[in-house]
């Protein structure tokens, strides 16, 4: 027997339930792993809520990331050996591939042995946050030194994981964020600009920081209304990527602006990269040589006990979060 946090029923954070329920042993190709750490994502809460794009049969596990101890291999696992430190890429499916208990099991393809030098809580906030980012500015639009990227909802974990990466290449962050509470935060953790929506004219400010020329590379999980002044402030043939639908307002599409720059707007998901052997490969690279540099660093926001998964979900969803939250089992 296993605990692991499962809901019954779609509604708020109080459907959550810690059980003890049989796990399987691992099958052929898989490896099962005692979980120290999890990793939560905005997509855990839409999913348990009933907003996500995935609707699964009920109950349902929940989770994306975790990072843990090897417990048993498949048969087929070559890589792997019980007690090996290991943390895992996200699944395409996490109601088929649940993070949340003490026990979870992963194809071998998801699970990575991360530096040794990272504990438990930071390898838990690695792999959503990093490949969601890199993908994105990295694989699709290729960011390099005279880039202005604006980052929306910059305080989020993979806004922060954008900020580091776009350092990285040399590139100008742009952060945008709700109102200036959070502004020398993100000063702090590396953005060029901070820009706060309910406080400033959010293309004048764009304006006035990326010049004439505009801003080549938008990085955006919110859409709504913003879509307007974000493409009003880019440049020709300048790329936005939408990776979420977070505003609960329609958002407009911009044809005459779309036309006269010759805009690409594209809809991106990480499992572009995590379904793709020779991109995650490339990935999972970029990501460690980062780790191991300095260059990418988690930041964890808080830690919860596992007991404490409601209250957790709870803080997720305040928005008061200044990067990653971790749940420890």
């Amino acid at each position: 027997m296993s605990r692991v946090v499962r809901f019954h029923e779609r509604g708020g954070p109080d459907v959550l339930r810690i059980e003890d329920i049989d796990i399987p042993l691992p099958g052929p190709g898989e490896v099962q792993i005692r979980v120290k750490a999890i990793g939560l994502n905005r997509a855990e809460s839409l999913m348990r809520s009933g907003t996500y794009i995935e609707n699964p049969p009920l109950p349902s596990g929940l989770g994306l990331e975790a990072a843990g101890i090897v417990a048993a291999v498949g048969e087929g696992v070559t890589d792997f050996a019980a007690g090996d430190a290991v943390s895992v890429v996200p699944p395409v499916q996490m109601f088929r591939w649940p993070a949340y208990g003490e026990l979870a099991t992963y194809p071998e393809a998801l699970v990575i042995k991360h530096p040794p030098s990272l504990g438990w809580e930071t390898a838990a906030a690695v792999w959503m946050q990093y490949l969601t980012a890199y993908g994105a500015l990295v694989d699709i639009a290729n960011i390099c030194p005279d880039d202005f990227v604006v980052i929306t909802a910059a305080s989020s974990s993979v806004g922060l994981a954008a900020i580091q990466i776009a350092n990285m290449a040399g590139a100008t962050a742009i952060a945008v964020t709700r109102t200036s509470e959070k502004k020398q935060a993100l000063l702090d953790a590396g953005a060029a600009h901070v820009i706060a929506l309910a406080e400033e004219n959010l293309e004048t400010r764009l304006h006035e920081i990326a010049g004439p020329d505009g801003v080549r590379v938008v990085f955006d999980p919110i859409g709504g209304p913003i879509f307007e002044a974000l493409t009003a402030a880019m440049s020709v043939g300048g790329i936005l990527l939408e990776y979420g639908g977070l505003s609960p307002e329609a958002t407009p599409f911009p044809l005459f602006t779309v036309l006269k720059k010759s805009l690409i707007l594209r809809g991106y998901r990480v499992y572009e990269i995590t379904q793709d052997a020779g991109r995650l490969a490339a990935a999972k690279t970029f990501i460690l040589n980062g780790l191991a540099t300095g260059s990418l660093k988690p930041v964890i926001a808080r830690i919860f006990p596992f007991e404490q998964i409601v209250e957790a979900h709870r803080y997720l969803e305040s928005n008061q979060q200044f990067g990653k939250i971790v749940v420890t089992v």
